[in-house]
């Protein structure tokens, strides 16, 4: 599986997502511009010792990411609102998941141009703006995993 997080704003949270990756041994993919330096102090402590053990890249915009992506994998966006829950796709092992920035979520335009590929966490409390990003992440990965019956659990 592969983890995107397009304009991270957080380093805890990224770090975060980056220990996720390395546990469940899925790709993350960093897309700029960040709100924090990839030396930051929080970001290496959230990610405590997993760097090391993740398979990232760092790519200069969502243009430049996305040809990178072969003809037959998917690329879902995750955003409130979507179309669909997240539990209602069949996931394969080279499908990408997308996350916005955190403060912004994913951009408009990008959400509209593929609204097909839009998925949604529910929200039961209209009061409660959005989840943790990090959670996020770690709810659709794993559903993602289950799907394909945790295959290659060490």
């Amino acid at each position: 599986m592969h983890v995107v997080l397009l304009e991270p704003e957080i380093p805890p949270n990224t770090g975060n997502v980056a220990r996720l990756c390395a546990a469940t041994r899925s790709s993350l993919h960093l897309i700029e511009p960040f709100g924090f330096k990839l030396d930051d102090t929080q970001l290496k402590r959230a990610g405590m010792d997993y760097w090391q053990h993740v398979e990232w890249r760092r790519w200069p915009s969502w243009p430049a990411f996305r040809k990178s992506v072969s003809e037959g994998a998917r690329v879902w966006l995750v955003e409130s609102n979507g179309p669909r829950l997240y539990t209602e796709v069949n996931y394969a092992p080279d499908d990408y998941l997308a996350f916005g920035r955190e403060t912004a979520g994913l951009p408009k335009s990008l959400l509209h141009e593929n609204h097909d590929r839009w998925l949604r966490i529910p929200m039961f409390n209209a009061q409660a703006r959005s989840l943790n990003l990090s959670n996020c992440v770690a709810l659709v990965l794993f559903e993602a995993l289950r799907q394909q019956e945790f295959r290659g659990e060490a």
